[in-house]
């Protein structure tokens, strides 16, 4: 069966996320220090979309993962690891002509001149995704359908992919779309600003950092970033360490979908994520004054972010969306949901790979609930997931 129309008719909604795109192997070094002088790596997996699946695993969702790898042993090594953290991976298809994609990457953090990426992705299998060849009845079957423009970078045919699974159609899952812009991955691509820009206007959710709006859309500020993107109808601008800032609005009946619209994917319960995705109570939020800066109907959060004792700059992205999407399964409020990206975040900032273990979910909801004040006095340092209680933490009513 193929086709999104095929795919739809015969989903049945057992899983919370299902999210879509190239994982790789990934190669950390056994030391800080250029490329060149490294004389050993370790080896592990990265992937934004197969990261946001591990997390919501690991965090106790449903997730899926639905990708391509090479039928060769790191196939193996990706398929099997991802699988380990809890994500169903009974979709992913082995290509036998194509190699599985590997990466190389310094110590330091991936903002400055000294960071090195050599990515051998070219050909990868995972390129080779297309309109024809993808199990759409698997990536119809969640609530929640994440993508990324990672993905639409790789390849025509997966450009294509991305615009059939974002096109406005009766039955489609609530769409998750993480800007994602890797400028590396666009070289020789004039288009890749105006791409970007077509696929987050045709999500429910989207998560783009102040940073990556200036690089790809020369768009400043978030309420400038807002007026660009009014068709979501949730949009998390993330702000590097002065936290995220978060439009929320009511979702809007229209053609994106008949579930869509109602807030959820076919066959979900409507409790659950249409309360998460539409604006909430006045006292997590603040109307927007302007229609110039927002829709009219948004309620605009800014939450700020932690002070972390950071080890690796990396995986932070993927971990925020995988804790917001966490919360707002669990119809918890845009306030809460962005702390919970916060400490999601936080935790994997405190390793030096891309994947960790989160805090428990009592551990989690317990910070989440601290005032403002108490809040802003955390600092989280590597460890801090496995200790029972922060020295920061405050006991709250």
């Amino acid at each position: 069966m193929s086709g999104p129309a095929a795919g739809t008719a015969a989903a049945a909604t057992t899983t919370d996320v299902v999210c879509l795109g190239e994982s790789m192997v990934t190669f950390l070094p056994s030391q800080p220090g250029r490329l060149a002088d490294v004389p050993s790596f370790g080896r592990g997996i990265g992937g934004a979309e197969s990261n946001v699946a591990c997390a919501l695993a690991a965090a106790g969702h449903r997730a899926a993962w639905v990708g391509r790898v090479g039928a060769d042993g790191f196939g193996d090594h990706l398929v099997e690891t991802i699988a380990s953290y809890g994500v169903d991976t009974s979709a992913v298809r082995r290509d036998p002509a194509r190699p599985t994609g590997v990466y190389f990457r310094t110590a330091t953090d991936r903002g400055t001149d000294t960071h090195e990426v050599a990515y051998y992705r070219a050909g990868s299998a995972a390129s080779a995704m297309s309109p024809e060849n993808v199990p759409y009845e698997a990536l119809f079957a969640g609530r929640v359908l994440h993508l990324s423009g990672i993905t639409a970078a790789l390849s025509p045919d997966c450009l294509a992919l991305l615009r059939e699974l974002t096109a406005p159609r009766p039955g489609r899952p609530l769409v998750s779309f993480d800007v994602n812009h890797r400028p590396h991955l666009w070289r020789g691509c004039a288009e890749d600003a105006s791409v970007l820009l077509e696929l987050a206007r045709r999500a429910d959710l989207v998560f783009v950092g102040e940073d990556e709006a200036e690089e790809a859309w020369g768009i400043v500020g978030a309420e400038a970033i807002r007026a660009a993107l009014p068709e979501p109808s949730v949009l998390v601008v993330k702000r590097g360490s002065a936290g995220a800032t978060v439009f929320a609005s009511e979702l809007r009946p229209g053609p994106r979908g008949a579930e869509a619209a109602a807030g959820a994917a076919p066959g979900a319960s409507t409790d659950t994520v249409s309360a998460a995705t539409s604006a909430t109570s006045a006292d997590t939020t603040c109307p927007a004054t302007s229609a110039d800066t927002a829709t009219p109907a948004d309620t605009v959060t800014p939450v700020p972010a932690l002070r972390v004792d950071v080890v690796a700059a990396v995986g932070a992205g993927d971990a925020f969306a995988a804790g917001f999407l966490s919360a707002t399964l669990r119809g918890l409020p845009v306030r809460d949901r962005a702390r919970h990206g916060h400490l999601m975040a936080a935790a994997v900032l405190t390793v030096p790979g891309d994947l960790t273990d989160p805090p428990s979910r009592d551990r989690a909801d317990r910070l989440v609930a601290l005032d403002e004040a108490a809040w802003g006095r955390l600092r989280l340092a590597p460890g801090w997931t496995a200790a029972d209680r922060a020295p920061e933490e405050v006991r709250t009513p």
